[in-house]
């Protein structure tokens, strides 16, 4: 093998010895921001969505900061969107891959293997009512996916019902069932698909006001199972907090509600819990929970492998059953992303991440309210546990969603070396989600330095 430089700009590849005295390709990683993005635009596709004007490149990572491959180091308070859910390469996490990369790397689901099965039943254990059989993909669109399948193919019916300001992933279903026309890059393909309102007391469609409203967007459920479907849907799939949407909380009441008329026409609930499962909300593993009712399909993905590849549809064993065809995942459930589930779950539980996300989150929470009593740009402020939002807008009675204010927001907290997340359907809502471990003085820090941000902003000229 040869020592010689690669010709690529930047970076070179080399030869080292390694323990076994054998040599070894080593790739040496010292390219410079500029030259990783000239060289991403030459070589991907221009469709995948960046944060900032100049897209962070990012070098390493390590418990809540992350490097850049100028040397800038950040504090993380998104979470590589929510998944990250203990950290960067937390130590636990890292050994116990590095060790099973070494043992098995990769079996397709043609064999079975001891990994698979333990996580399988750990996440049974973690599960709300009787769901306790699962099915392992690579991603939250995948098991969002497996699940509408499943569900078709449980109670042989073809429509679905989803939310507006809903996101659930890139494949055909998924798209789909959008309720973003941003992530949606073709008119949707698959057919008997129905929208209804979404539970945004913010910003309420039908112009009402919380609880007076006595719920009409739930309610609202009865009409579009008689208007829009044949009155007997499938299943309707629904985020407890609507991520992507800019963290939308439903009231408590809300799901019940929701749920009564879907379960009268003989449709099963679909509970993606992509964002919001593994203590993320507070008090629980799941954060359906919360509003006390029982999904027949589950999914997760993100936060239950810390980081690794891994999607999740679970459910009961009678609609599991009723999957009769073939099918197999090549990678998915493989024994490296299994195991680092199976590690993140165990530090999970060590650690009571539910009491952990309710304590900091009340934290965090508190500071954030605390901002939007001292800045007008603040419209609200909703969330549960370490998932949390501020929408901001141009002025709280019209409501005019300031969407160029968050987006110097992000970009001012990132001069000032604090990552947080964007969403919405306006654009305008700052998502706030770090690493379930953070600790308290990162909460101050970062709420120190949104107060400042905040302030530049309100000031600048957009």
């Amino acid at each position: 093998m040869s020592n010689q430089p690669s010709t690529t700009p930047g970076a070179s590849a080399s030869t080292r010895i390694g323990s076994d005295g054998k040599k070894h390709l080593q790739v040496l990683t010292n390219m410079d921001s500029a030259t990783v993005r000239q060289q991403h635009r030459e070589y991907l596709m221009p469709a995948t969505f960046h944060y900032y004007p100049e897209a962070l490149v990012m070098r390493k990572a390590s418990g809540m900061y992350i490097e850049d491959a100028d040397g800038q180091r950040y504090l993380d308070f998104f979470g590589g969107i929510l998944t990250v859910s203990l950290g960067h390469c937390h130590p636990e996490v890292v050994e116990a891959v590095r060790e099973q990369l070494g043992t098995l790397g990769h079996t397709s689901t043609l064999y079975q293997n001891e990994w698979i099965v333990r996580l399988a039943k750990e996440i049974a254990d973690r599960t709300p009512g009787s769901l306790n059989q699962s099915y392992f993909t690579n991603s939250g669109t995948e098991a969002d996916e497996m699940a509408i399948l499943l569900a078709k193919i449980h109670t042989g019916r073809q429509e679905i019902i989803a939310l507006r300001h809903s996101y659930s992933g890139r494949g055909m279903y998924a798209v789909s069932a959008m309720g973003h026309a941003s992530w949606r890059p073709i008119a949707p393909v698959m057919p008997g698909i129905s929208l209804m309102p979404a539970p945004y007391c913010y910003r309420c469609p039908f112009g009402l006001t919380y609880p007076s409203c006595e719920l009409r967007c739930a309610d609202d459920m009865k009409e579009v199972i008689a208007t829009t479907t044949t009155g007997a849907p499938a299943a309707f799939i629904a985020e407890p907090i609507l991520g992507v949407g800019g963290f939308i909380t439903p009231p408590k009441e809300y799901f019940k509600k929701v749920l009564e008329p879907v379960k009268k026409a003989g449709g099963l609930f679909i509970c993606d819990e992509v964002q919001t499962g593994w203590g993320r909300t507070g008090d629980y593993w799941c954060g359906i929970e919360h509003w006390g009712v029982q999904p027949d399909i589950i999914t997760f993905a993100k936060g239950v492998a810390s980081g690794m590849p891994m999607g999740v549809t679970t459910t009961t064993k009678e609609i599991a059953a009723s999957f009769k065809g073939l099918t197999l995942a090549t990678y998915g459930g493989n024994p490296i992303s299994s195991v680092g589930a199976l590690a993140t779950l165990h530090v999970m539980q060590r650690e009571n991440i539910p009491a952990r996300a309710t304590r900091l989150g009340k934290k965090l929470r508190t500071g954030l309210e605390a901002l939007q009593d001292k800045h007008p740009l603040i419209g609200d402020v909703r969330g549960m546990g370490l998932m949390q939002a501020i929408e901001l807008v141009e002025d709280r009675k019209s409501k005019e969603p300031a969407a160029k204010r968050a987006n110097l927001l992000i970009e001012v907290l990132r001069k000032d070396q604090l990552l947080i997340g964007k969403g919405g359907l306006y654009g305008n809502t700052l998502r706030i989600a770090p690493p379930m471990l953070v600790e308290e003085s990162q909460i101050d820090e970062a709420l120190h330095k949104l107060d400042g941000a905040l302030d530049t902003v309100a000031k600048a000229a957009v």
